[in-house]
């Protein structure tokens, strides 16, 4: 990249840095996982979601700047069939949240122990971004916005992705240590059952909106 390339980047650095903190901020899949399982689970156990996401998401980048990303903004074909993934991805996951609502039921007692390993956690969080269509979209349309013009597209890509994956990372993880300090509290039988419900419907909701949601 040549000086003037590089002077272009750090002056785009600010305003994509507040982007990423704007972006992550808001709801969807991801918030609603991590708080789900910190919650339930503790922050330990929030962890390997949150490293799946931004694996996720570090991986829809690169293919963003391998260009591969514009096979998907441009094939109907392509962003059906990641949409119907995506949707089926986070129904599974509402529906699993109300079978755990509904299973516990009438149970006084203390949750039974974590059945999903770190692995299972991470995978789940991976599948859940990899499968998401606007993360594809979104990345095609972000990212070329920051990147200069005669610089190597692929290289600052990944320079940004790494970036915002930084930042992403320590947000997310933040708020699964808020979250995780009341875990005690968020695992009384009451309390869990109307917040498998709730998160539940929030991931039924999602996967109903993209599963309708045109480009």
């Amino acid at each position: 990249m040549c000086k003037s390339g590089l002077v272009d980047l750090l002056a785009v650095l600010p305003a994509f840095l507040l982007a990423v903190l704007l972006i992550s901020a808001s709801p969807g899949p991801a918030v609603a996982l991590i708080l789900r399982r910190a919650a339930l689970r503790g922050t330990r156990a929030a962890v390997p979601t949150v490293l799946g996401l931004e694996a996720g998401l570090y991986l829809w980048a690169l293919a963003a700047g391998a260009g591969l990303a514009a096979l998907v903004a441009a094939s109907e074909m392509a962003y059906t069939v990641l949409r119907v993934v995506g949707a089926a991805v986070l129904l599974w996951l509402g529906i699993r949240a109300w079978y755990a609502a509904w299973k516990d039921r009438g149970d006084p007692g203390e949750p039974p122990a974590p059945r999903h390993s770190a692995r299972g956690a991470f995978a789940e969080g991976l599948v859940v971004q990899l499968a998401n269509p606007k993360a594809a979209v979104f990345m095609f349309a972000f990212y070329p916005q920051f990147v200069p013009q005669d610089g190597p597209v692929l290289a600052v890509t990944a320079g940004l992705a790494a970036l915002q994956v930084v930042v992403e990372t320590g947000l997310y993880l933040g708020l699964a240590a808020a979250v995780g300090r009341a875990s005690g509290w968020f695992r009384r039988p009451r309390i869990r059952r109307r917040l498998d419900a709730i998160s539940g419907t929030v991931l039924v909701g999602l996967g109903l909106r993209v599963a309708v949601t045109a480009r």
